[in-house]
């Protein structure tokens, strides 16, 4: 769901860019008022796994495909503030480095991938789990639904933004009922993998889903936890993202996404204009002078699960030690 330039005109762009890091701000700063050590690598691994998960492209209906936002599973591993930051330096890496979505459009897809997903997906999230009996299954369960309700929700604000600035002659009840559609179906894979690898970390270390210690989960109390132990499940973690790369994401299907889909069939591709990162050396996830497709895709993946991993680890520790020296029990007496 990248939203590449041109789609939406440039005034509307830019305040989406404002209302975005507006947005983030007030995450950093809520991270900062809550923050624990063990965050750190934990953000760094959530961050490499979104975007591993995002290179894997599913075949959805009639040539169309889909691929993970992320939003919700974040929210729901690490809590919705640190999930909406994660999710922003994935698109920020992606955009920039990647040329997937534009540059000017970096708000806009901020907005809906990485705002819009991780508070949608957490509220629907909470509201299930109240109604639900206090299981692991439970959990899952909510996961799959609150993923699917956060790639509709992510439909409609692109819908609602086309709808303010579109730079295409296309009906917004053409666009609404076409990314709806397609974005129902996507949002049913979206569910399924965010709700297999809930389950997955449930399954071994309970204590690390954000979302389960806050349901009121048996055996997820979020005690404190060696740096040994977190240390080995982040290792464990990038080593699955690792063969993910290696293995799954050369074989990821080709078809447009839901969005690309939509916009060829109404037209609105017509108004794509290239992006100031076309030209960046790991752009549409190959490597320039790399002969081969499958060589080009592993290396392109690799050094954006490190960069994302890197970006996301060093942003969480900022955070960390702000808020270790604004802790009233650091400051020097006045």
């Amino acid at each position: 769901m990248h939203i590449p330039d041109g789609y939406i005109n440039l005034p509307t762009s830019l305040s989406a860019a404002a209302l975005a890091s507006g947005g983030v701000g007030v995450s950093l700063r809520r991270i900062r008022a809550t923050m624990r050590e063990r965050v750190v690598p934990l953000a760094g691994l959530a961050a490499a796994f979104v975007f591993v998960l995002q290179m894997l492209n599913f075949p959805v209906a009639a040539g169309t495909s889909g691929h993970l936002l992320g939003g919700a599973l974040a929210a729901i591993l690490l809590g919705p503030w640190v999930g909406a930051v994660v999710v922003t330096v994935v698109i920020l890496v992606q955009g920039l480095v990647f040329a997937d979505g534009g540059v000017s459009a970096l708000g806009l897809n901020v907005i809906n991938m990485a705002l819009v997903t991780t508070v949608v997906g957490w509220c629907v999230f909470r509201l299930i789990t109240r109604l639900l009996p206090r299981t692991a299954t439970s959990i899952v369960a909510a996961t799959a639904i609150a993923s699917w309700a956060s790639v509709v929700a992510a439909s409609l604000a692109f819908t609602a933004e086309y709808a303010v600035g579109a730079s295409g002659g296309v009906a917004v009840s053409t666009v609404l009922g076409a990314m709806v559609g397609v974005h129902a179906l996507i949002g049913v894979g979206e569910g399924i993998i965010s709700g297999l690898v809930v389950s997955a970390v449930l399954a071994s270390r309970p204590d690390l889903v954000y979302g389960a210690s806050v349901a009121g989960l048996r055996g997820a109390a979020r005690a404190r936890v060696s740096k040994v132990a977190v240390g080995a499940f982040v290792g464990a973690g990038v080593a699955v993202a690792a063969f993910l790369v290696a293995v799954v994401a050369p074989l990821a299907s080709s078809s447009p996404d839901g969005l690309e889909r939509v916009a060829i069939r109404s037209g609105i591709a017509d108004s794509r204009v290239a992006s100031a990162s076309e030209n960046s050396p790991l752009a549409d996830y190959g490597v320039s002078g790399v002969g081969s497709a499958r060589l080009g895709t592993m290396l392109a993946g690799g050094a954006g699960l490190c960069l994302t991993f890197a970006v996301a680890g060093a942003l969480m520790r900022v955070s960390s030690r702000r808020a270790r020296a604004e802790s009233p029990t650091t400051r020097a007496p006045s």
